[in-house]
């Protein structure tokens, strides 16, 4: 940021911006993470108190949340969100459309040769397009206020600038996508008009290598938790003003209602920062943070830090205490020389938990969602895998070069890059054999490449360490199944179709394995119950109309694999059986037809 002293040009229209409004330059987010952290920004607590400190933790309908407020106030509402990672109807952000009269979102899983940006993310163009769409309405209906929430996330890993900025930055393409962000703000801020109040801030930052950290999440460094927060207040009010005092993300929505004439309800934990612009206040706030992000990723020890007076504190295995005054990058840790101050730091954190009513100890989690996961790994994050008790008492810092090589890896399974994530996940699994989701990735994509002997004893590894994990014991089957072990492949598909009967696939499979072990009658049950879930599955189509074929029950197998072929119209074995039951019905005008597409079908 140009107004928080770059000397790289990339945010001219900030920097404007930024002259008609106030800077806060020492803000600091409360979580590094992008959901915990939206959570903090829009109820204006923390998260020991709203208890969103993971991907699809739910935002209880019991905590303050600013769009749910201006609502009740008569205000129109709508988000406009860049990624999947804040859907709240694809399981990673629930509850957080509670209040809005428009959520924009709608993502899914990115399948192999996908788009990602028609799939998990959209570009930043994209959402502003119809955040601005969304605006003129609200303008031109003139009834009344309107609150408007747009989140772009562009300037986030991977680093793909604009096609008109890759050139420019093929070097630094983090710089080109702020660059890229930079020219969106200015087209909302410039539609919005010069009366609305604006508040312009990131939920976190990206490490780009700080303490060997190379994108965000694990760590509590200023690298990550150090934002830029300006705020636009009505009647030019604090315009040009530059606030130094340390402030936090958790006063953005105290603020805002403040400044809206909207009362602050007294669960918020922020404070408003209107005292700040007005110079009736100058203290400085001390800064909360936590990550659950290495327990629930790797299943080491969470974090937890603390920013006051000059210091920060951050509890870990092995505890942290830098001079920021002194040593604004944390290079020294001076924990075993400053005791007393460590103690201290200690005791105002714990006050502090205790004031604000909450908890660092996580919740308890319901069973690992698989499509969740998978949602998670197409972002780049490492999801749902936890790890042994004794790898609790593990300090992330003794670990980051694993987890840097481990997030690598997942990437390259999401992109089906296999031969690229087998040595990486190889190099991780021979150091910390303990970490499900390594395990689970390295099968995954031993299985993807076909090498099923290599995949099975992985994937088998992954469900001893997390038994609740329903897509390992998924991926588990599925290799006992293409290894001919076809009665423990039964057994555990059995799992999974128990503990998830809403998981179409999974019906589907074990369907699949009972009519190879002559369980027919179950087959039958659960291909049907496959088909209830996803009427167009087409795998469940097409056996299920073939069994009913060789049971002489054409007249019901015609539909079933008429939706096969239209399903999958390239598919030879479709319209073969399909030509099948046509003939068994006494058909034999369509019957030919579909051997003939069938005959074409295996030609091409």
């Amino acid at each position: 940021m140009g107004f928080l002293g770059s000397t790289r040009g990339l945010t001219p229209a900030l920097d404007r911006f930024a002259r008609e409004a106030t800077v806060f330059t020492n803000a600091f987010a409360q979580a590094p993470i992008t959901t915990v952290s939206h959570a903090t920004i829009l109820t204006g607590t923390y998260p020991p108190f709203h208890r969103v400190t993971d991907f699809g933790a739910p935002l209880a309908g019991t905590i303050p949340y600013l769009p749910d407020l201006l609502k009740r106030e008569g205000y129109r509402t709508a988000a406009f969100v860049g990624a999947l990672v804040l859907d709240p109807r694809n399981g990673t952000a629930p509850g957080f459309d509670r209040g809005f009269d428009r959520y924009d979102a709608g993502f899914r899983i990115r399948r192999p040769g996908e788009d990602r940006y028609r799939t998990v993310e959209r570009r930043g163009e994209e959402v502003t397009t119809r955040a601005l769409a969304w605006l003129d309405d609200a303008q031109r209906a003139g009834r009344g206020p309107w609150f408007e929430w747009v989140h772009l996330y562009d300037a986030h890993d991977p680093y793909d600038p604009p096609a008109d900025l890759r050139a420019r930055f093929a070097s630094a393409p983090y710089d080109g996508e702020i660059a890229g962000v930079d020219r969106l703000v200015d087209r909302l801020i410039a539609r919005a008009g010069p009366s609305p109040i604006v508040a312009v801030a990131a939920d976190h930052g990206e490490a780009l290598g700080d303490h060997g950290e190379e994108t965000h999440g694990l760590f509590l460094y200023d690298a990550v938790l150090r934002v830029p927060l300006v705020v636009r207040l009505p009647d030019k009010r604090g315009a040009g003003a530059r606030v130094g005092a340390r402030v936090r993300l958790a006063d953005l929505a105290p603020t805002l209602l403040a400044a809206a004439n909207v009362q602050i309800p007294p669960a918020m934990q922020g404070e408003s920062l209107l005292p700040l612009v007005q110079g009736s206040e100058n203290r400085e706030r001390p800064a909360f943070a936590a990550t659950d992000y290495p327990r629930q990723a790797f299943g080491w020890s969470p974090l937890v830090a603390w920013r006051a007076d000059r210091f920060l504190f951050v509890r870990a295995p092995k505890t942290e205490l830098y001079d920021l005054t002194a040593d604004a990058a944390a290079a020294r840790n001076l924990a075993d020389s400053r005791g007393r101050v460590v103690q201290g730091m200690g005791e105002e954190l714990d006050r502090f938990l205790t004031r604000i009513g909450g908890s660092t100890t996580a919740a308890a989690k319901p069973p690992i969602d698989p499509d969740l996961a998978r949602r998670l790994a197409a972002l780049g994050y490492v999801s749902g895998s936890g790890g042994s008790s004794a790898s609790a008492k593990v300090d992330p810092k003794d670990r980051i070069a694993i987890a840097n090589t481990l997030r690598n890896a997942v990437v390259a399974v999401e992109d089906g890059a296999f031969q690229k994530a087998i040595p990486l996940l190889e190099r991780v699994v021979a150091s910390e054999p303990d970490i499900p989701i390594a395990q689970l990735q390295l099968g995954v994509a031993y299985a993807r490449q076909r090498q099923y002997a290599r995949a099975t004893p992985r994937l088998k590894r992954a469900v001893e360490l997390q038994p609740e994990n329903m897509f390992a014991h998924y991926e588990f089957a599925v290799g006992l199944y293409e290894t001919g072990e076809l009665r423990r492949a039964a057994g555990e598909f059995e799992i999974v179709a128990a503990r998830m009967p809403q998981w179409a696939d999974a019906r589907y499979s074990l369907g699949s394995v009972y009519a190879r072990i002559d369980r027919v009658p179950d087959a039958l049950t659960e291909l049907r119950a496959a088909l209830e879930l996803e009427p167009r599955h087409f795998r469940a189509n097409l056996l299920l109309g073939r069994i009913l074929t060789l049971q002489n029950q054409a007249a019901a197998a015609v539909p079933l694999l008429r939706v096969a072929v239209d399903v999958e119209p390239a598919s030879g074995e479709a319209h073969q059986f399909l030509a099948d039951a046509y003939d068994k019905s006494g058909n034999a005008s369509e019957a030919a037809k579909e051997r003939a597409l069938a005959k074409s079908a295996t030609k091409k």
